[in-house]
């Protein structure tokens, strides 16, 4: 068969987000829609449960999780429990097997010698040790063996989806708020402590997609980003807490709720984008806060891969709009609260959160 893995380096991804955008691109390989796709990203911080995970492998309680700042999800990969943060490689082949490749042992060992591969090129002897999952430096008799890469895999239909996590350069004391893949006997590492430098994820990313076309012997090509745009999360000052503008978009564009939100177009930056997007959308102006918050996410049953860069503004109390029609078909102030509990991407909700962060609000 004529064969190629597309890769797409995403960046940072909300798990959330990233959760949708596995399960629109698997849907859309098995109907014959999509390529082979390898998408490599980062999560902020996260600790997720697979199929087989129990509940005192998590350390901390949903409140003491909570006030780090990490999140908690439950999956339908295999496995335990796992943490994914910045600094590591997090890979998800989404794959059709069929019609050659069906057996789901030979695929996990394509991701282990995707990684060994990977490690090698920096001079890295990885292996595996067979009572435990993941890629490990050491023998299964050394004591100070540790695991530098988890796996955990779903596979539907032949369709693959969840993958690999790579630790680069990950801080791994956040490996202590879990027991990592249910294992207590050995530790993790990294390979940026395993080589005594930083490495950079991106150039690790770079070798990982090489290896992993190299494995499954096909050839590989890049792809980018399919749409570049903007989010402006426009906030007021209310008692109690800050209200939040949500758009609704007219059936015909979806008919789902969200912030301000727009294409760059040719020749634009982000900020000049979001500026104009926020006059055509509400008819105001206000200064733009740059969030600095840039993820990606999934559009559509394609789906459409886009790059989002957040910015946030601030209005006096008592602010109305002005909805282009053509766009939006509704519009609400609500409190900050129930407009987390509205918008329907993670990514959203954080320029949100971050916007109400902003010192201009606590005033």
């Amino acid at each position: 068969m004529d064969r190629k893995l597309v890769v797409r380096h995403l960046g940072r991804v909300e798990y959330e987000d990233g959760l949708q955008l596995m399960q629109k691109l698997a849907k859309a390989r098995d109907e014959g829609r999509a390529p082979d796709t390898l998408l490599l990203l980062e999560h902020p911080p996260v600790i997720t449960k697979g199929r087989g995970a129990k509940p005192h492998n998590v350390l901390l309680t949903d409140e003491e999780l909570k006030a780090r700042g990490v999140d908690l999800h439950e999956t339908d990969r295999g496995g335990d429990v796992t943490y994914h943060g910045p600094g590591q490689l997090v890979g998800y082949p989404i794959l059709d097997l069929k019609p050659d490749r069906q057996d789901v042992r030979r695929y996990v060992r394509d991701i282990e010698e995707t990684i060994i591969r990977t490690l090698a090129h920096y001079g890295v002897e990885a292996g595996r040790i067979p009572k435990w999952t993941g890629v490990w430096v050491g023998e299964e008799s050394d004591p100070a063996a540790a695991k530098v890469a988890a796996i955990g895999v779903h596979i539907k239909r032949w369709i693959t989806t969840h993958g690999f996590a790579l630790n680069v350069i990950p801080d791994l004391t956040h490996f202590d708020m879990i027991v990592p893949c249910g294992i207590t006997e050995r530790g993790v590492t990294s390979l940026s402590r395993l080589q005594g430098r930083l490495v950079d994820p991106d150039e690790v990313a770079k070798v990982a997609a090489a290896r992993m076309a190299e494995v499954l012997g096909w050839p590989l090509e890049e792809r980018g980003f399919d749409l570049e745009t903007i989010a402006v999360a426009l906030l007021r000052p209310a008692a109690g807490e800050p209200e939040v503008l949500v758009l609704r978009r007219t059936e015909a564009r979806g008919g789902f709720e969200q912030i301000v939100t727009g294409r760059i177009e040719a020749g634009e930056t982000p900020a000049e984008a979001a500026a104009r997007e926020l006059t055509e959308e509400t008819g105001r102006n206000a200064p733009l806060h740059d969030l600095r918050y840039v993820h990606a996410f999934g559009f559509g049953d394609e789906p459409l891969f886009i790059r989002e860069h957040a910015f946030g503004a601030v209005v006096p109390p008592g602010t109305e709009v002005r909805l282009d029609p053509g766009e939006h078909a509704a519009a609400e102030w609500l409190p900050l609260s129930a407009a987390l509990a509205r918008l329907p991407f993670a990514g959203l909700r954080k320029a949100v959160e971050r916007t109400a962060a902003l010192p201009v609000l606590r005033r």
